[in-house]
């Protein structure tokens, strides 16, 4: 996901994509704890773009912690 896609997006997808992402991540975490994640550069994929999520919300001053 580009920043540039993200930056189109409105304050209240980004948020909601926020939570999809940190969603995505525990159930990645989850599969990695027990041997059946198969794609695991997909765990820094998607900390990488919670951080791009972060970033562009603190850039519309709409950052609110998680």
């Amino acid at each position: 996901m580009k920043a540039k896609d993200l930056r189109l997006l409105s304050d209240g997808e980004l948020i909601e994509k926020g939570k999809q992402l940190h969603e995505e991540l525990f159930n990645l975490r989850f599969q990695q704890a027990t041997g059946q994640l198969e794609n695991t550069m997909r765990v820094p994929q998607v900390k990488r773009n919670i951080a791009r999520v972060k970033t562009i919300l603190k850039e519309k001053g709409q950052h609110k912690g998680k």
